[in-house]
Protein backbone atom coordinates (compact mmCIF):
# COMPACT_ATOMS: atom_id res chain seq x y z
CA UNK A 1 0.00 0.00 0.00
CA UNK A 2 1.42 3.26 -1.14
CA UNK A 3 1.70 6.25 1.45
CA UNK A 4 0.95 9.30 0.17
CA UNK A 5 -0.03 12.73 1.18
CA UNK A 6 -0.28 15.35 -1.50
CA UNK A 7 -2.96 18.20 -0.45
CA UNK A 8 -4.77 20.47 -2.62
CA UNK A 9 -6.50 23.55 -1.83
CA UNK A 10 -9.29 23.61 -4.38
CA UNK A 11 -11.77 26.64 -5.27
CA UNK A 12 -14.63 26.56 -7.59
CA UNK A 13 -17.75 29.11 -8.33
CA UNK A 14 -21.13 29.23 -9.49
CA UNK A 15 -22.07 29.79 -12.46
CA UNK A 16 -21.66 33.33 -13.48
CA UNK A 17 -20.66 33.95 -9.65
CA UNK A 18 -24.13 33.84 -9.17
CA UNK A 19 -24.31 34.30 -5.32
CA UNK A 20 -26.68 30.94 -5.04
CA UNK A 21 -25.77 30.06 -1.58
CA UNK A 22 -27.20 33.47 0.51
CA UNK A 23 -28.28 31.95 3.36
CA UNK A 24 -26.10 29.91 5.82
CA UNK A 25 -28.07 27.05 5.64
CA UNK A 26 -28.33 26.45 2.44
CA UNK A 27 -24.09 26.78 2.12
CA UNK A 28 -24.17 23.99 5.48
CA UNK A 29 -26.59 22.03 3.29
CA UNK A 30 -24.44 22.21 0.32
CA UNK A 31 -21.21 21.33 1.99
CA UNK A 32 -22.47 18.65 4.01
CA UNK A 33 -23.70 16.88 0.94
CA UNK A 34 -20.24 17.26 -0.96
CA UNK A 35 -18.52 16.31 2.12
CA UNK A 36 -21.00 13.12 2.84
CA UNK A 37 -20.78 12.31 -1.43
CA UNK A 38 -16.77 12.60 -1.64
CA UNK A 39 -16.61 9.70 0.98
CA UNK A 40 -18.88 7.58 -1.12
CA UNK A 41 -16.67 8.27 -4.22
CA UNK A 42 -13.36 7.75 -1.70
CA UNK A 43 -12.23 11.26 -2.00
CA UNK A 44 -11.26 12.61 1.48
CA UNK A 45 -12.53 16.04 1.78
CA UNK A 46 -10.35 17.56 5.06
CA UNK A 47 -12.10 20.54 5.08
CA UNK A 48 -14.90 22.52 2.98
CA UNK A 49 -16.43 25.68 3.11
CA UNK A 50 -17.30 28.60 0.82
CA UNK A 51 -19.72 31.51 0.36
CA UNK A 52 -22.54 32.34 -1.51
CA UNK A 53 -21.02 31.75 -5.03
CA UNK A 54 -18.24 30.19 -4.64
CA UNK A 55 -16.94 26.34 -2.63
CA UNK A 56 -13.27 26.08 -1.10
CA UNK A 57 -12.02 22.31 -0.34
CA UNK A 58 -8.89 20.84 1.32
CA UNK A 59 -8.53 17.55 -0.70
CA UNK A 60 -6.17 14.88 0.14
CA UNK A 61 -5.32 12.99 -3.05
CA UNK A 62 -5.43 9.30 -3.41
CA UNK A 63 -2.87 7.25 -5.59
CA UNK A 64 -5.17 7.04 -8.33
CA UNK A 65 -6.94 10.17 -8.44
CA UNK A 66 -6.49 13.56 -10.67
CA UNK A 67 -7.20 16.97 -9.32
CA UNK A 68 -9.60 16.90 -12.66
CA UNK A 69 -10.94 14.05 -12.05
CA UNK A 70 -11.81 15.10 -8.28
CA UNK A 71 -12.90 18.38 -9.33
CA UNK A 72 -15.32 16.41 -12.01
CA UNK A 73 -16.61 14.51 -9.57
CA UNK A 74 -17.33 16.66 -6.94
CA UNK A 75 -19.06 19.39 -9.04
CA UNK A 76 -20.80 17.23 -11.25
CA UNK A 77 -22.58 15.22 -8.72
CA UNK A 78 -23.43 18.29 -6.30
CA UNK A 79 -24.70 19.95 -9.46
CA UNK A 80 -27.25 17.39 -10.28
CA UNK A 81 -28.35 17.06 -6.66
CA UNK A 82 -29.09 20.41 -6.40
CA UNK A 83 -30.93 20.46 -9.27
CA UNK A 84 -33.26 17.65 -8.16
CA UNK A 85 -33.24 18.63 -4.23
CA UNK A 86 -36.65 19.75 -3.32
CA UNK A 87 -34.94 22.93 -0.88
CA UNK A 88 -33.35 24.39 -3.65
CA UNK A 89 -35.78 24.00 -5.56
CA UNK A 90 -37.98 27.10 -4.62
CA UNK A 91 -34.23 29.09 -4.40
CA UNK A 92 -34.10 28.42 -8.26
CA UNK A 93 -37.49 28.93 -8.98
CA UNK A 94 -37.94 27.43 -12.60
CA UNK A 95 -33.62 27.60 -13.05
CA UNK A 96 -30.47 25.15 -13.53
CA UNK A 97 -28.03 25.22 -11.14
CA UNK A 98 -24.44 24.87 -12.11
CA UNK A 99 -20.63 25.31 -11.71
CA UNK A 100 -18.20 27.62 -13.44
CA UNK A 101 -16.16 25.31 -15.78
CA UNK A 102 -13.11 26.78 -14.25
CA UNK A 103 -11.70 26.13 -10.72
CA UNK A 104 -8.54 26.98 -9.06
CA UNK A 105 -5.81 24.18 -7.27
CA UNK A 106 -2.63 24.75 -5.23
CA UNK A 107 -0.83 22.15 -3.57
CA UNK A 108 -0.55 22.84 -0.03
CA UNK A 109 2.74 21.99 1.74
CA UNK A 110 2.10 20.28 5.42
CA UNK A 111 3.83 22.69 7.38
CA UNK A 112 0.67 25.41 5.75
CA UNK A 113 -2.68 22.77 6.32
CA UNK A 114 -3.27 24.46 9.44
CA UNK A 115 -3.10 27.83 7.71
CA UNK A 116 -5.34 26.69 4.54
CA UNK A 117 -8.06 25.11 7.44
CA UNK A 118 -8.30 28.14 9.26
CA UNK A 119 -9.04 29.98 6.01
CA UNK A 120 -11.17 27.68 4.71
CA UNK A 121 -13.45 27.70 7.90
CA UNK A 122 -13.41 31.19 8.44
CA UNK A 123 -15.05 32.06 5.27
CA UNK A 124 -17.88 34.01 6.48
CA UNK A 125 -15.61 36.57 8.18
CA UNK A 126 -13.08 36.76 5.17
CA UNK A 127 -16.19 37.79 3.05
CA UNK A 128 -17.65 40.46 5.18
CA UNK A 129 -14.45 42.07 4.77
CA UNK A 130 -13.27 41.05 1.13
CA UNK A 131 -15.20 40.60 -2.39
CA UNK A 132 -14.73 37.26 -3.73
CA UNK A 133 -13.46 39.05 -6.98
CA UNK A 134 -10.46 40.74 -4.36
CA UNK A 135 -9.80 36.82 -3.47
CA UNK A 136 -9.80 35.89 -6.82
CA UNK A 137 -7.40 38.78 -8.37
CA UNK A 138 -4.89 37.77 -4.88
CA UNK A 139 -4.92 33.62 -6.00
CA UNK A 140 -3.78 35.06 -9.36
CA UNK A 141 -1.13 37.08 -8.14
CA UNK A 142 -0.25 34.98 -5.37
CA UNK A 143 -0.24 31.76 -7.48
CA UNK A 144 0.88 33.46 -10.43
CA UNK A 145 -1.76 32.65 -12.45
CA UNK A 146 -2.04 35.59 -14.25
CA UNK A 147 1.83 36.19 -15.26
Amino acid sequence: MPFIKVYIHLVWCTKNREPFFSTKDARLKVWQHIKKNSLEKGIFIDCINGYSDHCHCLVSLGSNQTIEKVVQLLKGESSFWINKDAYFGEILDHRKFGWQDEYFAVSVSESMIGVVRKYIKNQEEHHAKKTFQDEYNEFLSKFSFND
